[in-house]
C-alpha cells in the first residue's frame, strides 16, 4: 500500500530563502518537504543552487546575469520582501514562508490580511495570529509575545525576562481586540 500526496498548486506555501545565513539543514529540509514553490534572494542565489535545490524566481535587486533555465525573475522596486510578497500575492498564493535573519513582521503589517506569513530565523518561528487562535504546545515550551495591546491567553505563564512559558501540555488561546497579535516560537 502507498500513499501519495495529491497538492493542488498554490495551496501549499510559497518558500522565499532572503537570507539564509546558519538556518538550520533539517528545518530548511521540512520547509521543502511538499516541493513549495521556491523564491530566492539574488544574494543567495548560488548558495541554494549548490545544494541542488531548483529554484523558481530569484529575486532581482543587483542585477543577477545567469539563472536557471524556466527561472523566473521578479525585478525589485522597492524591498526584496515587498516585491516577493506583491508577487505572490498577484499570482493568488495564500500563504509564505520566509527565512531570514530577524523576524521584522511588523514591517509587513500591510500584508497580513492578504497573505500568511511566516518568518523563520535560526532561533525562531514568527507569525501573526487573530483572535481565538489555539495551538497545542507541550509543557515548557516558549513564546515571545510582540505586546502592543492587551491580551488575555489560556495556559501561558509570563517570566521575568518578558517570555511567555507554557505551563502544562495542551492547548494555548490568545484572545485580543486587535486585529492580529504577533508571536513567536523558539525552535
Amino acid at each position: 500500500m502507498s500513499s501519495h500526496h495529491i497538492i493542488r498548486e498554490k495551496q501549499e506555501p510559497a518558500l522565499y530563502i532572503h537570507e539564509l545565513a546558519a538556518f538550520n539543514e533539517e528545518y530548511l529540509g521540512q520547509l521543502l518537504e511538499w516541493s513549495p514553490t521556491l523564491i530566492v534572494n539574488d544574494t543567495e542565489y548560488e548558495k541554494v543552487i549548490s545544494m541542488g535545490l531548483k529554484v523558481d524566481a530569484v529575486v532581482n535587486s543587483s542585477g543577477l546575469n545567469s539563472v536557471q533555465e524556466n527561472t523566473k525573475i521578479i525585478d525589485v522596486k522597492v524591498e526584496p520582501l515587498d516585491a516577493v510578497l506583491d508577487f505572490l500575492i498577484a499570482e493568488k498564493y495564500q500563504a509564505v514562508n520566509v527565512i531570514d535573519t530577524k523576524s521584522n513582521l511588523r514591517e509587513l503589517g500591510s500584508y497580513i490580511d492578504e497573505i500568511n506569513i511566516v518568518v523563520f530565523t535560526e532561533t525562531e518561528k514568527a507569525y501573526a495570529i487573530k483572535s481565538g487562535f489555539k495551538v497545542w504546545k507541550p509543557k515548557g515550551s516558549i513564546f515571545k509575545i510582540e505586546v502592543m495591546s492587551y491580551f488575555e491567553t489560556s495556559n501561558l505563564m509570563q517570566e521575568e525576562n518578558g517570555d511567555f512559558v507554557v505551563i502544562d501540555d495542551g492547548f494555548v488561546e490568545f484572545i485580543f481586540t486587535t486585529s492580529y497579535l504577533f508571536i513567536s516560537e523558539v525552535l
